[in-house]
């Protein structure tokens, strides 16, 4: 009888569930190697979530589908999870994690589309081309170079200073501007970029303030009051990061007093779960605040490369075991399968004596490992063994009944 630790698939029938209007780049990658994939354009609740994911052994989502500690115990079958996008934070991977079901994003494919918005914000911003767009639109000419500035030597500062902070940073200097940045990371400055030694610099000497940061405990609410009153008055602030970062209620009263001459969000702590839904801010009505509904990473370029990125990614661990850019999950990059083997993976507690009791059924039962992979973090570890074929069905068998093993599978 078959383990529940213990899952044999062909390599024709991994099903997966893409979510959220992934780009349909992803589906047709997966596809074009004979897997199943349903593609849902909603961002669906944690209960349609859990029925839904019976019958898939992958999920792929966006930054609006939560995929919870209570979703993942209830399906514990599910090999892997896609967010086809930057941020992970969606995901409670502590438990994906307990669970051996790796994750896996796309850091760098949306990169430049958010870049490329972010200047032109800031650039919308100086010349307050939103508030003077929408007095044409209703027939109001205000034509008036008071309050409109050049971005040319104005300084920015990042806060973040990752893979969109430092593409800003370079296009920002493209049009003249002093870049400062602030990062809890020592980074390496790109062009002409100086790094500050404490956020409360940065506030203190930027015309515009950019934020660029994961979801974190050190970063909720980051930005406050408390910060507002640290920026230049008529500062400038931009948040294509998290919704979490702002609290929104200062931003908005900051703005009222002119504290912030203008600001634009892209994010927000409650976004609606559809286009169908309606949204709601504080900020709606407030002079000079460019609001968009989470579009940074939202160009058709950005989107089939994120799809491409993270299909392949899934396609690599579903095909070979390789978890090589998961991150939540021991990584291992792994060779193609040799015809003449059969792959065994086994995901297990990283505890004492794991690998003598697997050590100990291979040598019982007479197998012949061809080659071995190993790779462990704090509380899992990751074992990849190239058996000959015939071996590898038994020894899988009694690795999953172990009481240490969390999931264990063969690949052909």
């Amino acid at each position: 009888m078959q383990s529940v630790n213990q899952k044999k698939y062909s390599q024709k029938k991994y099903r997966f569930l893409l979510l959220e209007a992934i780009h349909s780049s992803a589906k047709e990658i997966l596809e074009s190697e004979g897997y199943q994939v349903e593609l849902l354009s909603h961002s669906p609740k944690e209960a349609e979530i859990i029925s839904l994911a019976k019958n898939y052994d992958f999920i792929g989502v966006r930054s609006k589908t939560q995929i919870t500690e209570n979703i993942l115990k209830s399906s514990k079958h599910l090999l892997g999870v896609g967010c086809f996008c930057i941020g992970t934070d969606q995901v409670d991977l502590t438990q994906a994690n307990l669970l051996g079901i790796p994750v896996f994003n796309a850091p760098y494919s949306n990169t430049r589309s958010v870049a490329e918005l972010v200047l032109a914000e800031i650039v919308c911003l100086s010349r307050q081309v939103c508030d003077r767009s929408s007095q044409a639109h209703i027939g109001q000419w205000f034509k008036s170079a008071v309050g409109s500035h050049e971005v040319r030597g104005k300084t920015l500062g990042i806060v973040g200073y990752g893979h969109i902070g430092s593409q800003v940073s370079v296009l920002a200097e493209a049009f003249g501007m002093r870049v400062l940045f602030f990062d809890v990371v020592k980074k390496l400055p790109l062009g002409n970029s100086r790094v500050c030694e404490t956020l409360s610099e940065l506030l203190e000497n930027s015309d515009f303030v950019t934020l660029h940061v994961p979801d974190t405990n050190q970063t909720r609410e980051m930005i406050t009051a408390r910060e507002f009153s640290q920026m230049k008055k008529g500062a400038f602030l931009i948040n294509a990061s998290r919704g979490s970062v702002v609290k929104i209620s200062d931003l908005a009263r900051a703005l009222r007093e002119h504290q912030v001459g203008g600001a634009a969000i892209d994010v927000f702590p409650f976004e609606p779960s559809s286009n169908n839904e309606k949204f709601v801010s504080e900020l709606q009505g407030i002079e000079n605040v460019i609001l968009t509904p989470h579009i940074g990473g939202s160009t058709e370029e950005a989107q089939a490369a994120i799809g491409a990125e993270v299909a392949a990614s899934l396609l690599s661990f579903a095909r070979l075991g390789n978890t090589r850019g998961a991150v939540n999950f021991p990584n291992v990059d792994l060779p193609v399968l040799h015809s003449d083997s059969h792959r065994l993976l086994n995901v297990h507690q990283n505890v004492p004596g794991v690998l003598s009791d697997i050590t100990k059924i291979v040598s019982d039962l007479g197998a012949n490992i061809q080659a071995q992979y190993l790779s462990t973090d704090s509380k899992i570890g990751f074992l990849v063994m190239d058996m000959e074929k015939g071996s590898a069905d038994q020894v899988s068998s009694q690795v999953a009944n172990l009481k240490t093993s969390i999931q264990t599978r063969v690949l052909y």
